[in-house]
């Protein structure tokens, strides 16, 4: 019996990875809100219990982990009533490509920065005293 649990178990998890990383895609939100899901309760419920998500040794296996922030925001009646409107999710769409743009740049000049700051020659600190001495 525990081969057929095993089984079980491992393909909710994978089922339930696989929908909560759908809900980084606004247009998907969108199509379940004009659906009448994020009206229905039990679907409610569910997204609420998906909230273990964010814990580090779930969210870790997370490809695409802005879909915990629509986690997070679609336990709020008013962002889910939002989302049936399509000029909504392609808001949050156009943001959410604002953002992987902006973040990859920031996150070159970083790099960038830090390899700079590894290669310049290392000196002690000064005190304001000690230049005057």
């Amino acid at each position: 019996m525990g081969g057929i649990m095993s089984i079980y178990a491992k393909n909710r998890f994978q089922s339930e990875l696989e929908f909560v990383q759908c809900l980084a895609n606004p247009n998907y939100l969108n199509f379940l809100a004009q659906r009448g899901f994020l009206r229905d309760r039990p679907f409610i419920n569910y997204l609420k219990y998906l909230l273990y998500w964010k814990e580090p040794e779930y969210a870790k296996f997370l490809k695409y982990p802005h879909c915990l922030h629509m986690l997070e925001l679609l336990q709020y009646e008013h962002f889910r009533k939002e989302l049936v409107n399509a000029q909504c999710a392609k808001f949050i769409d156009e943001q959410q490509l604002l953002h992987w743009q902006h973040y990859s740049r920031k996150r070159t000049r970083l790099q960038q920065a830090l390899a700079e700051q590894q290669q310049a020659p290392q000196q002690p600190p000064q005190h304001g005293n000690a230049a005057a001495k």
